[in-house]
């Protein structure tokens, strides 16, 4: 009964609930002078169903469910990508006319057909870079028994697929679904990739939460990274003065086969050399050079008397 009378005297106050939400929104439109099309913004939910048709036209067997004879394979896949590249169309049609506004002139009447009929033609290319990644994972981690289990189960090959499909969407002009796209596998993983982002072939992302990887950033072949590894940018835009190279090159650049471990911290246009490896924790806003290899120094090992001493501290301070 109590919580019936508490939802009920909730009621009186919706009316003013509602006004002030209008007020808000008011607000906001007058300040930001908007005249976007927001009706016209992609769709996660559907983005995410073109995510998964394409999952299933990369890797028919092992994310698309079929089960039937090799003859039928194709068909299979002209099926599914038929359906991702309809669903795909619409929306980026509506991201074009999200856009139109600031467009000095008219987008062409095809053009998202054009933009999904390119982005189909990537496909082949994506799946082979994402069959590096996997076979990058499986060789990289003695845990892994299959490439099957790496495709299926590990979250950096999740993240990878994802990234490979949304950076094709942000190079041929779609930037709003390509960061949906990228955002599904950040809720999935906690891997946070920016579509914008250039990586070559063999990407392995071992565990992977929290890892963060910036719009500038280019990373090289066969490379590793590990948790909570951030390859961001040195300050906000709007809150310091920036060239346009600060702008447009501001996160870093990773050399082929190098490796960053867990927690590594690596700001600006710095450029982490080939083969270098960074170790956990590190925090670089420097250029490392070609093999190098950059540690921090080593923790303390307590001898008997301290050690408990810090026990006999550490004690007393939960008691508190």
């Amino acid at each position: 009964m109590a919580v019936q009378r508490a939802v009920h005297g909730s009621e009186g106050s919706l009316p003013a609930a509602v006004a002030g939400l209008r007020a808000a929104r008011t607000d906001w439109r007058a300040r930001r002078d908007e005249t976007r099309d927001t009706d016209a913004f992609p769709s996660r939910v559907a983005l995410a169903r073109v995510v998964e048709l394409l999952a299933a036209t990369l890797y028919p067997r092992r994310l698309g469910g079929y089960r039937g004879a090799d003859a039928g394979e194709d068909g299979f896949v002209a099926a599914k990508l038929s359906a991702a590249l309809t669903d795909l169309e619409r929306e980026v049609g509506h991201e074009l006319g999200y856009w139109q506004a600031e467009n000095k002139a008219d987008f062409e009447q095809n053009q998202a057909s054009a933009i999904a009929a390119l982005f189909a033609a990537a496909l082949p290319e994506v799946r082979r870079l994402v069959d590096s990644d996997v076979e990058a994972a499986f060789l990289g981690d003695p845990a892994a028994r299959s490439v099957d289990e790496v495709l299926v189960c590990y979250p950096g090959a999740v993240a990878s697929l994802h990234h490979r499909l949304a950076h094709q969407l942000y190079a041929l002009g779609a930037p709003i679904a390509a960061r949906i796209v990228s955002e599904l596998a950040n809720e999935r993983t906690g891997i946070d990739i920016h579509p914008g982002a250039s990586i070559g072939p063999g990407f392995f992302v071992d565990h992977g939460t929290g890892v963060v990887v910036g719009e500038t950033a280019v990373i090289g072949a066969r490379v590793r990274l590990y948790q909570h590894v951030t390859l961001g940018a040195r300050g906000a835009l709007g809150t310091t003065l920036t060239s346009p190279r600060d702008r447009h090159a501001r996160h870093p650049v990773v050399g082929d086969d190098a490796v960053i471990y867990a927690g590594a911290t690596i700001l600006g246009r710095v450029r982490v050399g080939a083969r270098a490896i960074v170790g956990g924790n590190a925090w670089l806003l420097d250029d490392v050079p070609d093999d190098a290899c950059v540690i921090q120094p080593s923790a303390l090992v307590l001898d008997r008397r301290a050690a408990d001493g810090l026990r006999d501290r550490l004690s007393r301070a939960g008691d508190a």
